[in-house]
């Protein structure tokens, strides 16, 4: 017989685990799918040696208990992987979530029934869950971008991807390693594998700025000063753009209203300081191109008294302004380039033509390798959703509806798509955000919502095309203020051959917290509820409207 649930959560990440707890206190039923074998989504999967966040620990973690806060204690600035998936694992045993959780089972395709205003969830192994909403938190970043390159399938050695890497060791002491992209992996991986590896290559097409993490062992003291005052935390980085990093706010003033040597102080003290911090030295860092440029200069000569060779230093140089793409986060990344034994090559004047069996052909020049790492990032924020064939209304297909570009209503709804929520979807702060804010955010807006439509006997709710094209040209022209779409980043899609070129997420964080409760307290403005005709039988089995948890 078929399962039946009233929830199904597709993606027992750190988004779908908050949301099953969510569900849990709704009083409604409800089954997470996982396609892998444990939970912890973007944690689980991405083990590559070096595997850290870049958001300072105190604050990535969930919020929804003030138990969970004081018991759990961070060891350092930034969690490693490891750390992260042991605090995944005691959330999934603190809170009893396990048991509703199954894994190893990749969803494939999403079918809504109208006249029973059910889903249809279809997985690999061909079994099909029948639920009344379908939540899909398969993560902003989990869809791996492997290049298409001619001959990988002839390399005689070991490939792998960051994002999908071995869960037991990869021994590369003694081996000649290529890694391929210089994102935020990238950075991460390329000075712990060149202190393994007995020659390290990097293939890099576009130099991002990498700033300092000055990652430590966490403050005893900056930890209780913060378990003191979690709620007070939480506010004040609330009310930041990014949900964060509130103990450093922005200097408002701009960086023309000082004097040199006071702009290169203020550089110079928020460099130290590590972090993203460097871009909140001064207020228009993000909107005025020549601003931006004093920033972007002062970052290339930071290159250049690292980097010892004039040439590589110029080659590890970003022409873009700092900022439209994600800043990266390093860790002694430039200094590795003083190695001899690591060596850049540039892809963007010689581009890899193929793979062979020995190694990597450039139009420059060969390079025998033994292993190759893919450091190429993610299809990000849609291709989780768009390798999943999700239908709605009148078999209203979303990949269709999305080739030019994903549109919804706060990053929450799809017109044609009713009782489906996408958690940090296209149109939300998202990626620009604190991710665990915005999770915490998504998670009891779309619980409370939950409650609302059972509460009120309502059987469907559904964004409707009029408030998901004004949203579309709000997030359009808020990021039209600001530099973000001034260069080809993942945030536009531009990583993805034949991906359509959409600013994705939206800027500005409280702004939209404040949106999305102002349409909640109206009673949902924006969605249309609708109640079944109960006079016609459902097809199928249907679990109840309401329920008690399993």
């Amino acid at each position: 017989m078929t399962d039946c649930f009233d929830v199904v959560i597709v993606g027992a990440g750190l988004a779908g685990l908050q949301m099953l707890h969510q569900v849990r206190r709704t009083g409604l039923t409800a089954r997470v799918l996982e396609a892998g074998g444990g939970a912890g989504g973007t944690w689980y999967w991405n083990r590559y040696p070096g595997a850290r966040c870049d958001v300072e620990s105190l604050e990535y973690s969930y919020q929804f208990s003030e138990e969970l806060q004081q018991e759990w204690e961070w060891t350092r600035r930034y969690a490693s992987q490891p750390e992260i998936l042991r605090y995944v694992g005691h959330v999934l045993d603190r809170f009893d979530l396990r048991r509703d959780i199954q894994y190893h089972t990749r969803v494939t395709a999403l079918g809504y029934d109208e006249p029973a205003g059910r889903w249809t969830v279809r997985t690999e192994a061909g079994d099909e869950v029948v639920a009344r909403f379908v939540i899909m938190a398969t993560g902003c970043l989990s869809s791996a971008n492997l290049p298409r390159i001619a001959g990988r399938e002839t390399f005689a050695g070991e490939i792998h991807h960051t994002g999908h890497w071995p869960h037991e060791p990869v021994d590369l002491s003694g081996k000649r390693v290529g890694v391929v992209g210089t994102g935020s992996s990238g950075v991460q991986t390329i000075p712990v594998i060149a202190r393994q590896a007995a020659e390290l290559y990097v293939f890099q097409r576009t130099a991002a700025y990498t700033l300092p993490a000055r990652d430590q062992p966490l403050d005893p003291r900056l930890r209780a000063a913060v378990k003191a005052d979690y709620a007070g935390f939480r506010e004040r980085n609330n009310a930041m753009p990014t949900a964060g990093l509130s103990r450093y706010p922005t200097n408002p003033s701009s960086v023309f209203l000082v004097s040199a040597a006071e702009r290169e102080a203020a550089f110079e003290y928020f460099w130290g300081l590590g972090g993203p911090l460097l871009l909140r030295s001064f207020g228009d860092i993000m909107s005025d191109p020549a601003a931006n440029a004093l920033v972007a200069d002062f970052v290339r000569g930071k290159i250049r008294q690292i980097v010892k060779d004039p040439e590589v230093a110029a080659l590890l140089s970003p022409k873009q302004p700092i900022g439209c793409k994600r800043v990266c986060l390093g860790t002694g990344y430039y200094e590795t380039f003083n190695r001899p034994d690591v060596h850049l090559v540039d892809v963007a004047s010689a581009p890899i033509e193929e793979i062979t069996p020995e190694g990597i052909r450039t139009a420059a020049g060969r390079y025998r390798l033994d292993v190759i790492v893919f450091a190429t990032g993610f299809d990000a924020m849609t291709g989780a959703l768009l390798s999943i064939d999700i239908r709605g209304r009148d078999a209203l297909s979303l990949r269709d509806l999305w080739s030019a570009g994903p549109r919804s209503y706060l990053g929450l709804g799809v017109p044609g798509f009713p009782n489906l929520f996408t958690m940090t979807g296209p149109g939300s702060p998202s990626v620009l955000t604190n991710m665990m804010v915005a999770i915490h955010q998504h998670a009891t807006w779309i619980g409370d919502c939950l409650t609302y439509l059972t509460d009120q006997d309502i059987d469907v709710i559904e964004a409707t095309g009029e408030a998901e094209h004004a949203w579309g040209l709000h997030v359009s022209e808020t990021a039209g203020r600001t530099l973000f779409p001034s260069c080809d980043s993942w945030y536009l899609g531009a990583n993805i051959p034949g991906k359509r070129r959409v600013f994705m997420p939206l800027v500005g964080f409280p702004a939209y917290a404040r949106r999305c409760a102002e349409v909640a307290a109206g009673g949902y403005q924006g969605f249309a509820l609708t109640r079944l005709d109960r006079s016609r039988p459902a097809r199928g089995h249907i679990a109840p409207s309401r329920s008690q948890p399993s």
